[in-house]
C-alpha cells in the first residue's frame, strides 16, 4: 500500500468521525515490549507476584461454569470486601475496567459541551486525552514549583470563560510523586466550584490518602487502582469511593458489564489480603530509598517520592540520551517532556536485582565521554 494511498485513506477516515476525534493526538502508553528479555522500569508495574490468594480465586472460578454467565454487574463481593477494609458501606463504591475506565465515567458524567474539566500540569497526560474524547475543554494549570497548587486551580470558570464542571489531581503525582496533604486537598476542594477527583493510583505508597474526605464531602471522589500496589495491571480493576448519591450517579453512565468476573474474583482476593500488601508495600518503599540515594550519588537531582517510581533530572546531561542508551541496553524507563518544565526520567521501583542492573548500566553510561 503507498504512503499516498495511506493518506486518502486516512483523510476519508477522519471525515467521518467527529472532528473532535479527527483531530485527536490519542493517548499513548508506556513502551510494552513483547519479546525477549527487559528490565521494564517505565510503566510502574508491580514488580512482584500478587497475593497467593489470587490464584486461588482465579482457579476456583475456572473451575465452574461461572464464565458462560454475564458477571456481576457491580461487582457486589468486591464492594462488601471492600467495605469492610475501608470501614464504608458497600454503596460507596464504584468498580471499574482500571482506574483509567473510572476516570472515563467521571469526565462523561459531570463535564458536558459548553462546560471544562481541569487538571494540574504536570501529570497524567490522559485526563487531556479524556476530555478531547468528550469535546470538552481541558485547562490545564501549572503546579507550583514545590509541586502544590494555588488559588489559579480554584477559579470557576477558565480563562476563556467556560465553567469548570470537574477537577481531577493525581494525588501522589505522576510524574514527580509528590503529594498534596489532605488538608490542602480539603481546601481546594471547598473553594472548588465543581466536584473533585482525586486519583490516587499510587495512594497505597503514600503515607497519606483523601479517603476521609469522602466522608465528609460529597464533592470529593477517589479512585483507585489494582494495577500498581496489588500487582494486578494486567487483569484492569479498579474502584471509586463516593458518597451513595454521587455513585448512583455514575452508575447511570458505566457500561453495563464493565468488569469481567475473573477480575472481580482476584480484585476481592487481592484487597482481602492485607499481610501481603503490607509486606509488599514495605519492600517497594525500602527499594525506593535506596534507588533514591543511588541516584542522588551518580549526580541526579530526585525528586522526594510517595509513589512507586522517582522522577529524577541530571543538572549537566541530557536526559533523552540517557533514556536511548538504556535502551539499547534492554532497559526501559520514561523519558518525559512537559512544555514549560523540560524533561526528565521516570523510573519505576523494581526488584533489587533489577535495580542493581539499572544502577550498574546507568553508571556506565554517564562514565562515558
Amino acid at each position: 500500500m503507498t504512503p499516498s494511498h495511506n493518506s486518502a485513506a486516512a483523510d476519508r477516515a477522519a471525515a467521518l468521525v467527529r472532528p473532535e476525534i479527527a483531530a485527536l493526538a490519542g493517548y499513548v502508553p508506556g513502551e510494552q515490549p513483547q519479546g525477549g528479555e527487559w528490565i521494564k522500569l517505565n510503566t510502574n508495574e508491580n514488580p512482584y507476584a500478587p497475593s497467593p490468594e489470587v490464584a486461588g480465586a482465579v482457579t476456583a472460578l475456572l473451575a465452574g461454569r461461572t464464565l458462560a454467565k454475564y458477571p456481576d454487574p457491580v461487582a457486589t463481593r468486591f464492594r462488601e470486601k471492600a467495605a469492610e477494609v475501608f470501614g464504608v458501606d458497600p454503596d460507596w463504591i464504584l468498580c471499574g475496567n482500571g482506574s483509567d475506565d473510572l476516570l472515563t465515567i467521571l469526565v462523561r458524567t459531570f463535564v458536558g459541551m459548553g462546560g471544562a474539566l481541569r487538571v494540574p500540569t504536570p501529570s497524567y497526560i490522559l485526563y487531556r486525552t479524556l476530555a478531547g474524547i468528550q469535546g470538552v475543554f481541558c485547562e490545564e494549570i501549572p503546579y507550583e514549583r514545590d509541586w502544590s497548587l494555588g488559588s489559579e486551580f480554584c477559579t470557576p470558570t477558565t480563562a476563556a470563560g467556560d465553567p469548570v464542571r470537574l477537577a481531577i489531581i493525581a494525588n501522589p503525582n505522576s510524574p514527580s510523586g509528590t503529594l498534596i496533604p489532605p488538608d490542602a486537598v480539603a481546601a481546594l476542594a471547598a473553594r472548588l466550584p465543581c466536584a473533585l477527583v482525586v486519583d490516587e493510583a499510587y495512594g497505597d505508597f503514600a503515607d497519606a490518602n483523601c479517603l476521609d474526605l469522602v466522608r465528609g464531602s460529597d464533592r470529593v471522589i477517589v479512585t483507585r487502582s489494582f494495577s500498581k500496589s496489588y500487582a494486578l495491571a494486567g487483569l484492569r480493576f479498579g474502584f471509586a469511593v463516593a458518597q451513595p448519591s454521587v455513585i448512583r450517579q455514575l452508575e447511570k453512565v458505566k457500561d453495563s458489564y464493565n468488569c469481567d468476573a475473573l477480575s472481580i474474583a482476584a480484585a476481592t482476593a487481592a484487597i482481602g489480603d492485607r499481610d501481603w500488601l503490607r509486606t509488599n508495600r514495605a519492600t517497594i518503599l525500602a527499594t525506593r530509598a535506596r534507588l533514591t540515594q543511588a541516584l542522588a550519588d551518580l549526580g541526579f537531582r530526585v525528586q522526594e517520592s510517595q509513589a512507586n517510581f522517582v522522577w529524577c533530572t541530571h543538572p549537566t546531561r541530557p536526559h533523552r540520551p540517557i533514556y536511548e542508551a538504556l535502551k539499547a541496553n534492554r532497559i526501559l524507563v520514561r523519558f518525559m517532556h512537559y512544555a514549560g518544565w523540560g524533561d526528565g526520567l521516570r523510573i519505576t521501583v523494581g526488584t533489587d536485582a533489577e535495580i542493581d542492573a539499572f544502577l550498574t548500566t546507568l553508571g556506565g553510561i554517564l562514565a562515558q565521554a
